[in-house]
């Protein structure tokens, strides 16, 4: 009895379209011992087909569009690496979904904004939408959450998942460590000609990135129609020297942290820069590296960490959801078929209580912190700690808070009020303590 094989219609060709051919070709034997097929890239769509690519695509038929590749007849399953939430990707997705094929993508962007409609397409033809790539690249989260922790409740679930800003803040924490501080656009500058962050960082440096991994990781951790639209988001421009440094002094890693927990009979999901013990597992989650948190009724705590992205780590995934197709796993989406996902409403960002790093600039001299200490308390807002490192008499100087938990309305409205004093001369800056 010969070997089946499985025809694979491959839409772009950059970095990870280039590493799933690759990978495709230097496993081919693995992969047929593993899941009994063939795994072969019959057909290919790409947007420049005159390109020069050191790939393994000889014989290949390429399509001048993605309804083409859709549709042809000698495809079985179409993996999408184009990226974006619409466009050519979106309509290559809806097209092979509506005739009946799998689809294997990387595309956060798109489940993000509309993998619950995308998912429904999926089950109402038949077929499989995979997409294990999309979050936390080389990681297996979503096989984790999905199945691997099946029989857990899902409580929480929080982790770095862009592996630019964590490259970030690791550079500028070790600039510190060295006494060498950098602030946050020089490293960003170097991050950029290393080709850790892209000519346009904002996507990555402003949260936008991660906040659609978090939304897909809630969706599949709890069981509920993807809502992006209800992550609170925040990047860390803001982010300088002078914090890393308060950080480090108070025991503290800043990391873009992402976190999605049930609260108040909704899901509160959040993406911020966050303080975290230096003793935490996830402070020491550095460079590129991403990790997920998971935590379960039954398991407890599960750590995943490994590389977010890149040509090897992503292919990875994406040829690990073409196994899974090959040795006939079918899975909804997202754990539960559409029908029975759940509308959770989503949590305010203002309910969140938890402490609070406080970074103010202020004139020196008496009566200051007296000053600042009274719109805390007006406003219930406890104070823990407070350091300020020099003198300077009618000059200005840092004055650095933490605070005990506090509901995130009443540090708002304090910061409101503190921010009005003649004596404060720049707007607070805040940064959440995270207790993981």
């Amino acid at each position: 009895m010969s070997e089946r094989t499985i025809r694979i219609g491959l839409a772009g060709l950059g970095t990870v379209g280039g590493g799933v051919a690759k990978l495709l070709d230097r496993h081919r034997d693995l992969l047929a011992q593993r899941c009994g097929a063939r795994l072969e890239v019959g057909a290919v769509f790409a947007r420049d087909r005159a390109k020069r690519r050191d790939l393994p695509l000889a014989g290949v038929r390429w399509h001048e569009s993605p309804e083409a590749l859709a549709s042809d007849p000698q495809v079985d399953v179409v993996v999408e690496l184009i990226g974006g939430s619409d466009g050519v990707a979106r309509t290559l997705v809806e097209a092979a979904l509506r005739v009946g094929k799998p689809v294997v993508t990387a595309n956060k962007a798109l489940i993000a904004h509309h993998g619950t409609a995308l998912a429904r397409l999926a089950e109402a033809s038949k077929t499989t939408l995979s997409f294990e790539a999309s979050v936390a690249g080389g990681i297996p989260t979503i096989k984790a959450l999905r199945e691997g922790l099946a029989g857990n409740r899902i409580g929480a679930v929080h982790g770095i998942l862009n592996g630019t800003c964590n490259y970030i803040l690791t550079e500028m924490q070790e600039g510190v460590r060295a006494g060498k501080p950098r602030e946050f656009a020089d490293v960003l500058a170097e991050s950029q000609r290393l080709g850790y962050a892209e000519a346009d960082p904002t996507m990555d440096i402003d949260g936008h990135d991660a906040a659609h991994k978090l939304a897909i990781l809630t969706s599949v951790a709890f069981g509920c129609a993807v809502d992006l639209k209800s992550v609170h988001v925040e990047g860390i421009r803001h982010i300088s020297a002078v914090d890393i440094e308060y950080a480090m002094t108070l025991g503290y890693r800043i990391k873009l942290l992402c976190v999605s927990r049930s609260a108040a009979g909704g899901i509160l999901q959040r993406v911020h820069p966050a303080m975290v013990s230096e003793r935490s597992p996830i402070a020491h989650v550095d460079g590129v590296f991403n990790a997920v948190v998971t935590q379960g009724d039954f398991v407890g705590p599960s750590v995943f960490e490994g590389r977010g992205a890149g040509e090897g780590p992503t292919a990875s995934a994406v040829v690990a959801d073409l196994v899974d197709l090959a040795r006939g796993l079918r899975v909804p989406c997202f754990g539960v078929p559409v029908d029975r996902l759940t509308t959770l409403p989503p949590v305010p960002m203002a309910h969140h209580v938890g402490a609070y790093y406080i970074r103010l600039m202020v004139v020196d001299r008496p009566g200051v912190i007296a000053d600042v200490a009274a719109c805390l308390r007006d406003e219930q807002v406890s104070v823990e700690s407070m350091l300020q490192r020099s003198r300077n008499p009618g000059e200005a100087v840092p004055v650095v808070l933490t605070t005990h938990d506090a509901s995130e309305a009443s540090l708002t409205r304090a910061l409101a009020t503190i921010a009005r004093l003649g004596t404060v001369l720049e707007p607070p800056r805040m940064i959440r303590i995270e207790s993981l």
